[in-house]
């Protein structure tokens, strides 16, 4: 049997047992545990200290980015943000550092309380050495070693370094002293009878271990039922080596899914250490240069926040890989927040000039908010508008009000002309319908029959069509032809009507000044400078106006050109003034 051997492999290093730390989700919950720990020091072990310290800056860490990335797309800049008085890292530290003293003064009290163990337990070693060396020489009474027995159990903290070498050598001369001594049988039988009672009872509890399903603390009772089981004296020869392969078999139960236990976590932690390395190579692969957008880097920001908020639902990683990952993982996120500070800070002064640019614009844009020019203000407005656009953006703070001031005096003025020209449409839809209403009145009549008073009735109706103003576009050209073709029926009857009457009218004016021909003269002098007007004003709408405009101001040339031709004409045919 080589009981050493297997007690030894049982034997787990500290850094592989994993503390049962409580859950904690936010910096809050970190200090209360702290607070805990640090009113019962007993509690505090060292892998829940270091995962509790991992998770506060983690948290902390996450916390100061969402920070700085508020403050920078508020308009500011990296160099510009001054991160807050942080309470809760004032209070961590506190309480870490109170920890940290506690658990250095209980080590040291402890470590003095090993070593004064260890020289009392050596010195047990040394009575019983002398002990069984007399035993061969002489009786020694039961009681005393019994006694050494005793007090050696009660003895329970010694420096680790020392454990098994003492332990080995108080067994060997614990089993020697039986083997050697000159016992009463019913001494030694009661005496191993015990010892193999509270064995079979260590084992019948290791046994119930297995249902237990907490695996950590299964490991842990067991053991203490290991040291409990190197304590307790020894059995009849007959029965060691029985006894003991079944305290090892339920030991085997328990130490086998422990290490199943730890694989698993190692197959979780490596899944992890997987999933992070593939955030990190995200983040370290972004394409910088194609950011040049304030929209590309707030896209891609939003696509950091959402992988940092998946890093944190992942949880740790291998031990030895676990602090190097997330220190990659930090360099990555920095170096990206870092770029973007870099180019809002670059984009600030460009943002100021912006500012400048966009704010002469709404004074242009005020300047013509009142202006009834529809045509040359709405094309200026849209140039200034195209402008607009064409600059980049201001700081969040101004963008709203800027743009407001901006489009409210463009829409002053699109409202204002909307309802100019749903009055002008309602005109022209008028002047359109008493046009169709002159047109049909003018068909009515027959040129081969007409009477003096039908030609007076169809000249007034011509007068009344030139007095009429514009129709809507669409009709203008098809209302033109019309009334030209049915003028070109009437002008036989409807020109002459007219000359009689200007005939009388000349001669009804005989009482003014000059001569008729003087004042005929004076009537075309008259009709030339009104043509010559509004040719002159053609030439300045044309390459601006609108079409309507320019051909509505064409007809009425054309009419007083008319006018004036069938003028002139009537000079000529006057007699010869004497």
């Amino acid at each position: 049997m080589n009981e050493e051997l297997n007690l030894e492999n049982i034997q787990t290093n500290e850094s592989e047992v994993q503390s049962v730390a409580k859950a904690v989700s936010t910096r809050e919950d970190v200090i209360e545990r702290l607070k805990e720990l640090a009113a019962d020091i007993s509690l505090a072990k060292r892998p829940e200290l270091e995962s509790l310290k991992q998770t506060f800056y983690k948290l902390q860490k996450v916390a100061l980015e969402q920070q700085i990335a508020a403050f920078v797309e508020g308009g500011g800049t990296m160099e510009e943000f001054k991160p807050e008085m942080d309470p809760l890292e004032e209070q961590f530290r506190k309480l870490m550092t109170i920890i940290k003293e506690k658990k250095a003064a209980s080590q040291e009290a402890m470590e003095a309380i090993r070593q004064d163990n260890l020289k009392e337990k050596q010195a047990l070693l040394e009575q019983l050495r002398q002990m069984v060396e007399n035993a061969n020489t002489s009786d020694v009474p039961y009681s005393e070693f019994k006694a050494i027995v005793d007090r050696w159990k009660e003895i329970k903290e010694i420096p680790q370094s020392a454990s098994n070498d003492l332990w080995k050598a108080f067994q060997s001369l614990t089993e020697k002293y039986y083997d050697i001594q000159k016992l009463n049988n019913e001494f030694r039988e009661y005496d191993f009878k015990k010892n193999m009672e509270a064995k079979l009872a260590i084992c019948e509890e290791a046994e119930r271990l297995a249902e237990e399903t907490d695996i950590l603390a299964a490991f842990r009772a067991l053991q203490q039922l290991h040291q409990d089981f190197r304590e307790t004296g020894p059995v009849s020869k007959e029965s060691r080596e029985e006894i003991w392969n079944r305290f090892k078999a339920a030991s085997t139960v328990i130490n086998r899914r422990h290490q199943q236990h730890f694989e698993e976590i190692k197959k979780n932690e490596q899944d992890n250490l997987d999933q992070k390395t593939v955030i990190c190579e995200l983040i370290e692969g972004i394409d910088y240069d194609s950011l040049k957008t304030f929209q590309s880097w707030n896209d891609k920001t939003q696509e950091i926040l959402t992988l940092q908020a998946k890093w944190k639902e992942i949880g740790f990683a291998p031990a030895k890989h676990n602090q190097k990952i997330f220190e990659r993982y930090r360099t990555a996120c920095d170096m990206f927040f870092s770029k973007k500070g870099e180019y809002f800070k670059e984009a600030k002064n460009g943002m100021n000039e912006n500012l400048a640019r966009k704010t002469a614009l709404c004074e242009q844009a005020e300047a013509l908010q009142d202006s009834t020019d529809w045509k040359e203000t709405g094309d200026r407005l849209a140039q200034l508008q195209k402008e607009w656009r064409e600059i980049g953006p201001v700081q969040k703070k101004y963008t709203a009000s800027l743009w407001k001031r901006f489009i409210g005096a463009c829409d002053h003025f699109y409202e204002a002309r909307d309802k100019n020209t749903s009055s002008k449409r309602q005109e022209e839809s008028a002047n359109l319908a008493r046009k169709k209403e002159i047109l049909e009145k003018l068909k009515a009549f027959n040129p081969d029959s007409m009477s003096a008073d039908d030609a007076a009735q169809a000249q007034a109706l011509v007068a009344e069509w030139q007095t009429i103003g514009f129709v809507p576009f669409k009709m203008k050209e098809k209302m033109a032809v019309e009334y030209r073709s049915i003028m070109e029926n009437l002008s036989a009857v409807i020109r002459p009507a007219d000359r009689r009457r200007q005939n009388g009218q000349h001669q009804s004016g005989q009482r003014n000044s000059g001569t008729p021909r003087e004042r005929m003269q004076r009537q075309l002098d008259n009709l030339k400078a009104e043509i010559q007007t509004y040719e002159n004003n053609l030439g300045m709408i044309s390459s601006k106006g609108s079409n309507s405009i320019v051909e509505s101001i064409r007809l009425r040339v054309e009419a007083l050109k008319e006018q004036a031709a069938e003028l002139q004409q009537q000079i000529r045919n006057m007699p010869a003034e004497n």
